[in-house]
């Protein structure tokens, strides 16, 4: 099927408005037009999850509330390609939609980010412009019992094990509202993901990369996609111009480990694909317990052109190892937080 003409020739690009999501879809659309595509006009949708600020993600029915309204414009025709982050879409789409493309991976990890008063008597203490090296370090500083802001339960369930004694509170909002309420002193520390601190230039912020052995990162984290209706040959054709391959291998490889595990955007699973040497893909993933009392992780290494093999076979070690049973209580404990049954 090959689309209908659109008018003037543009593509209707659907996003959500805030700071970050106006980033990636402009830099689509730059790229998109860099690459001798069609214009494109930002339209921007308002999502479920934009429309309940108040409420824990894990309450309202997860990430995927960033993606439904815009996934349904894209259905009716609406819209001719959405860009998401790609951590927030489902591991399985809906019938009629595919992921044609992605943009270069931006850092994946996760980030710790201090106030900037602690920030200054770290540097004062330490007389090394305040960095913190380590996640030894980083504890040294934070002491036995701080407040962190995420709502992410793979974050919460992560760093309970390596901070017992810390109190998780949801934060939302856009991201220079969240840096203004921890500077406030509402929190001791926000956990963020690097890539949006340093797309809208506040890497500076960054205390401490939380690197993957202490804290697994979500499945395309970092990673911006692009979805499209099926079989839209004209779109497909611009976006496919724009799509690098290292980032779209490795989107693959840890979409695949969540398909596997049967898991949906607000479980406790975390999972980083990186290209090495040769034609090698390095796989690692790992299933923690909500409370942080249990994780089960998996390690293997494959060819990049069989990345999606590559994260089934991690996905069904990751099972062989008790994380069926992990993920059945996470599920189990969400569904009586929504009061539904699992």
């Amino acid at each position: 099927m090959t689309a209908p003409p659109r008018h003037g020739g543009e593509l209707r690009l659907g996003t959500r408005g805030s700071q970050l999501a106006l980033w990636q879809a402009r830099a689509v659309a730059a790229r998109i037009a860099e690459t001798g595509g069609p214009p494109c006009r930002i339209v921007v949708i308002r999502t479920s999850g934009d429309r309940l600020q108040d409420a824990p993600l894990s309450d309202v029915g997860g990430k995927r509330l960033f993606v439904k309204e815009i996934e349904e414009a894209l259905l009716r025709d609406e819209v001719d390609l959405a860009v998401h982050s790609s951590k927030d879409m489902p591991a399985l789409l809906p019938d009629g939609l595919a992921i044609a493309g992605v943009l270069p991976r931006e850092d994946p990890l996760d980030a710790v980010v201090l106030p900037e008063r602690s920030v200054r008597f770290t540097a004062d203490a330490t007389h090394d412009g305040g960095a913190i090296e380590t996640v030894d370090g980083l504890l040294a500083v934070l002491g036995r019992s701080p407040s962190i802001g995420t709502g992410s339960v793979r974050r919460i369930a992560q760093l309970t094990r390596l901070c017992p004694g810390a109190t998780f509170t949801p934060i939302r909002g856009n991201l220079d509202t969240r840096l203004r309420k921890l500077d406030a002193g509402e929190y001791d520390a926000l956990v963020l993901a690097a890539a949006g601190l340093r797309r809208l230039g506040f890497a500076s912020r960054i205390s401490l990369t939380l690197p993957a052995d202490a804290c697994v990162p979500a499945p395309g984290q970092g990673i911006v996609a692009i979805e499209v209706r099926a079989g839209d040959e004209a779109v497909e054709r611009a976006v496919v111009r724009i799509t690098e391959a290292a980032a779209s291998t490795a989107l693959a490889a840890e979409r695949a480990v969540v398909t596997t595990l049967g898991g949906g955007c607000q479980t406790p699973i975390g999972a980083l694909a990186t290209p090495v040497e040769g034609d090698a893909l390095e796989l690692v993933a790992a299933v923690v317990a909500l409370d942080g009392s249990r994780a089960v992780r998996a390690h293997a290494r494959g060819r990049q052109r069989e990345a999606e093999a590559l994260g089934n076979r991690v996905g069904r070690q990751l099972l062989a190892d008790g994380a069926g049973e992990i993920l059945a209580e996470a599920q189990h404990a969400q569904g009586a937080v929504e009061g539904i049954q699992p």
